[in-house]
Order: structure tokens, then C-alpha cells, then sequence
């Protein structure tokens, strides 16, 4: 399908249409037309022209049959839900373009669970699609039951899993670590938590920096949520209400932390100004007030390692069930000073 017909039904240039599909570096200035071409593109099963490439390269001009990948979505109901899994799916669909593969179905939570149903008593048909790429840690019931519907699976996660499936990760302790080193750093000792605390990586990170420091690990200073933007805005006009305050805040991700600083900026306490600190390094991140410091988890990577290992899987390249860990790395903006003497 052309590049013409896409452009066409977006109402745009065939050259904007161009640059969102095959420069994975470009970003359009209306995000809402960058979607569009996007969603267009996935409906019409656009892949780009290889030919000329592989002719360069030597390779055999014969095209091959594009795989489909579908998609995951572990812990929302929706990518509007977390920012973070928005443009990790926002890389993913980049990186099976560039990659000869279309993207599949998105899957939420309970379209899987429905599915799960339906197939058990025989009333739904098994995948279309090639693979799947999960994003976020797959609840431990339907690993089983998505291994015998695809027989590829790749994870993107912070929270590695023990080798059920193949597994691109960015560790969520080492994260958390990261970020209280830093608050630490500044002179921090009265550190709130907000995010979820059931076996969740990025808390363990929390508590064990605490310790390693000699630091109290006061339960009346964690705050357990979903980790969405609602609910960090909630959970800081709750701690606003408390006479004893916490000089920094750790948010599990910056979903959470845009919560926390929009519940701040409306606050008639004006004279406190707590740090804050979270996970992810979403686009957004950069543009709040003040400038969100987060700790980068590189999702273009990741995606580029996932897409690379479901197609090595696909091809029989490798057998047992594989784990790439990547770094993540301190970005200081506006949002963390030292704590007060």
C-alpha cells in the first residue's frame, strides 16, 4: 500500500507520511496526526518498499510473508492509562515496521481473559498473528495458556520473571536504587514512597536503599497505588493533610509523579516544596512544572531487542528461554533540590 493513499486518507503530505513511518527518529508536531498515520498504516498493513535495499545489499529480490505480532497491554485497560506503555507500544509499532512485520491486535487484561474463556469452551478460534510482545509482567495463570496459543512470546518489563518466557527488562530495583541514591544524596533522610507494593520490584529498590543507609523504613510514609496519574494526585493531597511531611517523594513511575506535582502547584501549603523523584522518562516528563528528574528506561531499546528476539524465536534461532537486561541511567531536571538543614 502506498505511502500516497496513507497520506490521502490522514489529509497530510506524502512526505510528513514518510517521515513518521520510516525515520524512527522523527516526531511529528501534531501528535494527533502522527497517531493517525500510524493507525492508518496498521490498518492498511503498510510495510515499506525493501526491494531497492535489498538489491543494494545483494539480497534475494523474493519477498517473504510478514509476520503479525500481537500485543499485550498486561496491567491497564488502556495505553492512555500509563504514558510509559504508550510509547513503548508507540516504538514497538516503529521497530516491526522497520522489521518487514505488522503489528497485530492490541490485547488488554480482560480481552485475554475473555479469550481464555471462549477458547475453553470452543466458542473463539486460536491467533491469527505470528508472536506476541508483552508489556508489563503477564499474570502467572495465562502464561501457559499464551504459550500454547503462540508459539512465540517476548515480555517488556522492570520485573524480570524466572525464565517463563523470552524477556527484554530495564531492572525496577536498580531503577529505584538509582533514584534514592540520588535523593539520598541531596541530604534526604524523610522519603515518601507511592506506587505499588505487592512484589513489585521497584519497591523492594525503596525499602533496601533505606536500610543500606541506615534509614528508618516508616510505613506511614508508603503509599500503596495502581501507579496512575488519579491516584498520585490523591495520595499527595492525603500526605498535604498530615503535620509531619516527608522532605522527597519517590514515585514508582511519571505517571504518578505529574499527579503528584499538579496536587503540589494547586496547594495552599506554597512553602512546601518537597523533592520529587520517579521512573520511566516519559516525553512528558521533560515538559511538567517544574521538570520532572526521573530515571531513564530506554524504550526505543527495548523494543528493538524484543522485536530482534521474537523474530530469532520465529526462525528457530534459539531454543532456551533468554533475558536481555539494559541499563538505566539518572536524569536531573528541576524537580529535586537539596533537603533543608
Amino acid at each position: 500500500m502506498s505511502l500516497k493513499e496513507i497520506a490521502r486518507r490522514c489529509g497530510t503530505s506524502v512526505s510528513t507520511v514518510s517521515r513518521v513511518l520510516n525515520h524512527p527518529d522523527y516526531h511529528c508536531a501534531d501528535r494527533n496526526l502522527q497517531e493517525k498515520i500510524w493507525e492508518c498504516a496498521r490498518q492498511m498493513k503498510y510495510l515499506p518498499n525493501t526491494a531497492a535495499r535489498n538489491l543494494k545489499l545483494g539480497a534475494s529480490l523474493e519477498p517473504e510473508k510478514a509476520r503479525t505480532v500481537d500485543v499485550f497491554l498486561t496491567r491497564f485497560h488502556s495505553l492512555d492509562a500509563d504514558l510509559f506503555f504508550k510509547e513503548l507500544y508507540d516504538a514497538l509499532q516503529e521497530e516491526l515496521l522497520q522489521n518487514g512485520c505488522h503489528m497485530g491486535r492490541l490485547f488488554t487484561l480482560p480481552d485475554i481473559t475473555q479469550r481464555y474463556k471462549d477458547l475453553r469452551s470452543m466458542q473463539a478460534r486460536g491467533p491469527s498473528a505470528d508472536g506476541m510482545i508483552l508489556l508489563g509482567k503477564c499474570p502467572a495463570e495465562l502464561i501457559a495458556f499464551l504459550k500454547n496459543q503462540y508459539q512465540s512470546l517476548v515480555g517488556i518489563d522492570r520485573n524480570p520473571t524466572n525464565f517463563d518466557y523470552d524477556e527484554v527488562i530495564c531492572s525496577g530495583t536498580a531503577a529505584a536504587s538509582a533514584a534514592m541514591e540520588y535523593l539520598i544524596s541531596l541530604g534526604h533522610k524523610k522519603i515518601a514512597y507511592i506506587g505499588d507494593c505487592s512484589y513489585e520490584a521497584r519497591y523492594i529498590g525503596y525499602y533496601q536503599s533505606l536500610i543500606s543507609h541506615k534509614l528508618p523504613l516508616d510505613h506511614a510514609n508508603i503509599y500503596p497505588t495502581s501507579q496512575t496519574r488519579a491516584e498520585g494526585y490523591q495520595m499527595m493531597e492525603i500526605i498535604l493533610r498530615k503535620d509531619s511531611l516527608p522532605s522527597a517523594i519517590f514515585c514508582a513511575n511519571d505517571s504518578t509523579a505529574l499527579g503528584v506535582l499538579a496536587a503540589l502547584k494547586k496547594s495552599r501549603r506554597k512553602k512546601y516544596v518537597p523533592s520529587v523523584i520517579s521512573i520511566d522518562n516519559i516525553r512528558e516528563a521533560e515538559m511538567a512544572s517544574p521538570s520532572l528528574t526521573t530515571i531513564d528506561i530506554p524504550k526505543k531499546e527495548m523494543s528493538h531487542h524484543a522485536v530482534k528476539i521474537l523474530l530469532d524465536r520465529m526462525e528457530h534461532g534459539h531454543r532456551e528461554h533468554i533475558r536481555v537486561e539494559l541499563p538505566c541511567r539518572l536524569i536531573v531536571r528541576e524537580s529535586c533540590s537539596y533537603a533543608a538543614p
